[in-house]
């Protein structure tokens, strides 16, 4: 099949004008290419979609690549291919270039052009525009996939318990205070077992007591209460739009049914909530973990708390809890192995807080320094973590060390000069201390992160951003601090392997500190594959039950691997 010349010269002549009374076969889509000089031809309807005709001078590589969308090239080249080698028609959906740079959709139906003898000398292909049911199938398959990403639920439930987290139980409180009067009851529940205090008994026993109290609990408040775990052994209950006669009833009925329960010790702390008090969720959590522990002390079920304490008391009364802990070595430190990826060595450890719960031994202190936060009473649990993270980095000079710090510290004055004090009194080099910061410690205290974080680098300590990707303003916060070191989040990570969308998105926070030239660290490492990945992704340093767990401090107990 061949095209007439003057049937070309039309087609050129009013590529940009409307063509009403053109023949059928005018109006409809089509090229044609012949090996016969590598010829390219198109009718003017697939002219007037592209915005202009190729030139004499253009070849068909040249043509493809202008025209074609550039990651549709490979599928074109194949269908060609195809349709050539078959002699069968073809069929293919691929995005075509305007001359203006937009591009669009199109059916193509590609048919080989036979001679007389049968060989193959041309392909002919027929298009059709569908940028409208394209348009549509891409969005389709965007909100399939943003509803796979998207968390589902904001009410993230405790994994040993299956009941609200804290922070969650915390929000419905908040809700609570809102509507009507009622009252939180924490419960404080131990397995009996020998020993003054619930001493020496099992970790996994308390664990399995709490999980059927939890399911004890679900059966005996019924659907319409709320229950969080808001603590290592708390089980808390919220008795909202309660009035004080009712919930002091309630309150007492369960304590004293779960006591007869497998041996089971429990407290409870009982404090009563209404719309126009100043107590904020946080505070009637204190408030009632205050109340079990004078239960326990006075060996009583339950202590009722008719009006929430004030705030000045229950500043004053933690405060004085955490001197105590402090003074009897209640806290503890726990490093973690970080490894280099570039010398496959352990360069720095990670010092972690542990509070020393008098059942179940060293605990996770986010709850302690929740509360101390709220109260202004944390500044000397993070003082005392930076004086023993000096000693320690004193006694071993090659080991980086890593220092969480809390938001209410990061903005006190008195730690950049405690710091240099220390750094003096200790000798110890600068270089080694890594301080960590999350971004909610930033958030709202900004300016006075800046003056901590500038007079840190300024003494020769590194700055590290903690959990990166989890809070609203990771990016911005690149540029506003000199940071050193980003640490991603876990929850990017846990799941690297098998999650592309993770992937995208560990491959662009490292290429954008890579570009400020911030080192990475990943965390929650926990096996080869996630390892392999991280390595080809640029990550430089990585942390995790992979490369080693957390272990108890002790002096001269951290070593370059």
């Amino acid at each position: 099949m061949t095209v007439p010349e003057e049937r070309e010269r039309s087609v050129s002549s009013t590529a940009s004008l409307p063509e009403p009374r053109l023949p059928a076969e005018d109006r409809a889509a089509w090229f044609t290419y012949t090996t016969d000089n590598d010829r390219i031809v198109w009718s003017a309807a697939l002219s007037a979609m592209l915005g202009r005709l190729p030139t004499s001078t253009e070849a068909t590589r040249q043509v493809l690549a202008r025209y074609v969308h550039r990651d549709d090239l490979a599928t074109v080249l194949g269908a060609i291919t195809e349709t050539w080698t078959s002699r069968a028609a073809v069929r293919v959906t691929v995005r075509l270039m305007r001359d203006d740079g937009s591009w669009f959709d199109v059916d193509c139906r590609l048919e080989p052009m036979t001679s007389p003898d049968g060989t193959v000398r041309g392909i002919r292909g027929t298009l059709r525009d569908v940028s409208a049911r394209e348009r549509a199938r891409r969005e389709d398959a965007r909100l399939t996939r943003r509803g796979e990403t998207v968390q589902s639920s904001l009410i993230e439930p405790d994994p040993a318990t299956g009941l609200l987290t804290r922070a969650r139980f915390a929000d419905e409180i908040d809700r609570a205070l809102r509507r009507a009067a009622g009252a939180v009851l924490v419960l404080r529940i131990q397995a009996e077992e020998a020993g003054d205090g619930g001493e020496g008994v099992r970790p996994e026993r308390n664990a399995e007591l709490l999980h059927r109290t939890a399911r004890l609990l679900e059966d005996r408040v019924g659907p319409d209460r709320l229950l969080g775990r808001v603590g290592t052994n708390e089980i808390a209950v919220l008795l909202d739009a309660t009035s004080w006669a009712t919930a002091r009833k309630q309150g007492n009925a369960l304590v004293k049914s779960l006591r007869g329960e497998d041996g089971a010790r429990v407290w409870g702390g009982l404090v009563r909530f209404r719309p126009d008090a100043e107590a904020g969720s946080h505070d009637l959590l204190i408030d009632a973990e205050q109340a079990w522990r004078q239960s326990r002390e006075a060996d009583c079920p339950i202590t009722l708390v008719a009006h929430p304490v004030p705030a000045r008391d229950r500043q004053g009364s933690y405060r004085s809890r955490v001197a105590n802990a402090l003074d009897t070595d209640r806290f503890t430190l726990y490093s973690q192995p970080i490894l280099e990826l570039q010398t496959n060595r352990v360069t720095r450890h990670e010092l972690l807080l542990r509070v020393l719960d008098e059942t179940d031994g060293p605990q996770s202190p986010i709850h302690v320094l929740d509360t101390a936060e709220r109260l202004d009473a944390v500044f000397d649990i993070d003082l005392w973590v930076v004086e023993r993270a000096m000693r320690l980095a004193a006694e071993q000079p090659g080991m980086g060390l890593q220092i969480n710090l809390s938001g209410r510290s990061v903005g006190d004055p008195r730690l950049t000069a405690e710091v240099e004090r220390l750094l003096t009194q200790y000798r110890v080099n600068p270089e080694q201390l890594t301080f960590e910061i999350t971004e909610t410690a930033l958030i709202g205290n900004l300016s006075e992160a800046r003056r901590f974080a500038d007079r840190i680098r300024d003494l020769g300590c590194s700055l590290a951003l903690d959990d990166f990707g989890s809070g609203y303003a990771s990016f911005r916060y690149l540029r506003l601090f000199p940071i050193d070191l980003v640490k991603i989040d876990g929850e990017y990570v846990v799941d690297l392997v098998d999650n592309p969308q993770d992937q995208v998105l560990v491959r662009a926070l490292v290429q954008v500190c890579q570009a400020y030239g911030i080192h990475t660290v990943a965390e929650f490492v926990q096996d080869e594959p996630t390892l392999r990945m991280l390595r080809e992704l640029g990550v430089d340093y990585v942390q995790g039950y992979l490369i080693g767990r957390p272990s108890p401090v002790v002096p001269g107990g951290l070593h370059n691997a």
